[in-house]
């Protein structure tokens, strides 16, 4: 199939940050502002929106339970229909598009269409939402390394996450969307973490709404639960865990500025 009225589009598959409307970059708001179609994703703020054209065709596209890849397949068409008829498309994904985001297969998409395209990389939670919780991935005296892996296993699928070698080749480990799982990541890495080992858990990372939990593999199950943490939330598993007591600086902000608007 060619393009439509003369004129092909572009797709820019922008990655819209962690949460924090502040935390996207230039060139991803500039892919907002110029967008003629915006699909966006369920995690993605909506306040990015507002700076979208007046006249902005915003489409929805966030994946629902059990129905991922009959959506994906409807997001692929959508973005070569939009490209065919000479729109300037902009993809917006959570966090960063390349990371558990899906963009390497659209970008596939297009470029078996031969429709131009743009990667426009976002800061991704599994840092992004640490930081705001004091706690960094690597650090001088505690680490000097990490690993970012899904918790979120699919339907049906054996566990593809060699859990020992991860457990023992890494200081940090960063586990995006295993709320859900979490009970079986922490038989997991009791196999072979000592059950002090230090975890903690960031629901909603850098917005107003931010909860952190810590414990340790031991007891982190029932802590979650007794604080009804759930998605979205990034799980941080090392000795880095630490630090937040020394610098959880986002939450005290907010307690500070909810205090002086008492």
């Amino acid at each position: 199939m060619g393009k439509e009225g003369g004129k092909m589009g572009k797709v820019y598959i922008v990655g819209a940050g962690p949460g924090s409307v502040d935390l996207i970059t230039l060139k991803g708001m500039k892919c907002i502002q110029e967008a003629d179609v915006i699909l966006y994703d369920r995690l993605v703020n909506k306040e990015l929106l507002e700076y979208a054209k007046p006249n902005a065709e915003l489409v929805f596209v966030g994946k629902l339970p059990k129905m991922h890849d009959t959506i994906q397949q409807l997001i692929h068409r959508l973005l070569l229909q939009y490209a065919r008829k000479g729109k300037i498309v902009t993809r917006l994904k959570g966090g960063d598009p390349f990371l558990f985001g899906r963009g390497a297969e659209e970008a596939e998409v297009l470029r078996e269409a031969n429709i131009p395209f743009e990667i426009v990389p976002g800061i991704t939670s599994g840092i992004a939402a640490p930081a705001y919780a004091g706690i960094p991935v690597t650090h001088r005296d505690y680490s000097s390394s990490m690993a970012i892996v899904t918790g979120h296993m699919r339907e049906g699928k054996e566990d593809t996450i060699n859990w020992k070698r991860i457990s023992e080749a890494v200081d940090t480990l960063v586990i995006y969307m295993g709320v859900g799982n979490l009970p079986y990541i922490v038989e997991e890495l009791s196999k072979y973490k000592k059950p002090n080992t230090e975890i903690a858990l960031i629901q909603w990372g850098t917005m107003e709404g931010q909860k952190v939990v810590s414990g340790t593999l031991e007891n982190i199950v029932e802590t979650v639960q007794k604080e009804n943490i759930g998605n979205p939330s990034i799980i941080i598993v090392g000795k880095v865990v630490n630090m937040h007591k020394k610098i959880d600086w986002f939450q005290q902000q907010e307690q500070a500025l909810q205090m002086l608007s008492v």
